[in-house]
């Protein structure tokens, strides 16, 4: 686990199997929250049902974020759907509202681009919504950088921002 300072306790850990209720959670408040719900969105995901085994496999990390015990943010990485063998996609990185703006966003991205890395993967791929803004900002300052069209085949046609960096 890593912790961040701050003044609370904050915990970044792996996933385990009895997160998966809580992480649905999590993702649905958010989806909802900026209105990005049904077809087309990360929220209508099957694997959102059981994210602790979406991403035990081969090359894939997801990570839940811990405040006083209380687990209020996740995201995680994984080969790309449909895109090339060293492509991955940072996948649904979401945090509830008291959790935003305390940092734990850059230090959740750092990790997942350090494994990714790790991992062997020579790019990484996103995508977003115009009015998540604050992550757009985070992924300007992590060098994403905008792309004209989509990569890979993710089913996330509801998604309009694309953004892409390397790694390494």
């Amino acid at each position: 686990m890593n912790q961040i300072q701050g003044g609370f306790d904050i915990w970044i850990r792996p996933m385990e199997k009895r997160d998966n209720p809580t992480v649905t959670g999590i993702i649905r408040t958010v989806m909802s929250e900026f209105r990005a719900v049904g077809c087309g969105f990360s929220s209508n995901d099957p694997e959102i049902q059981d994210m602790y085994t979406a991403y035990t496999g081969h090359r894939a990390a997801f990570y839940v974020v811990e405040r006083d015990g209380e687990v209020l943010g996740c995201g995680g990485f994984a080969p790309l759907a449909g895109g090339d063998e060293d492509t991955c996609e940072l996948r649904k990185m979401y945090f509830l509202s008291e959790l935003r703006g305390t940092g734990v966003g850059a230090k959740l991205l750092e990790l997942c681009l350090f494994e990714a890395t790790r991992t062997g993967f020579k790019r990484c791929y996103l995508e977003t919504m115009e009015g998540m803004e604050q992550a757009r900002r985070l992924y300007r300052k992590y060098d994403f950088r905008y792309l004209d069209k989509p990569m890979g085949d993710t089913g996330h046609s509801g998604c309009p921002t694309w953004m892409a960096r390397d790694l390494g």
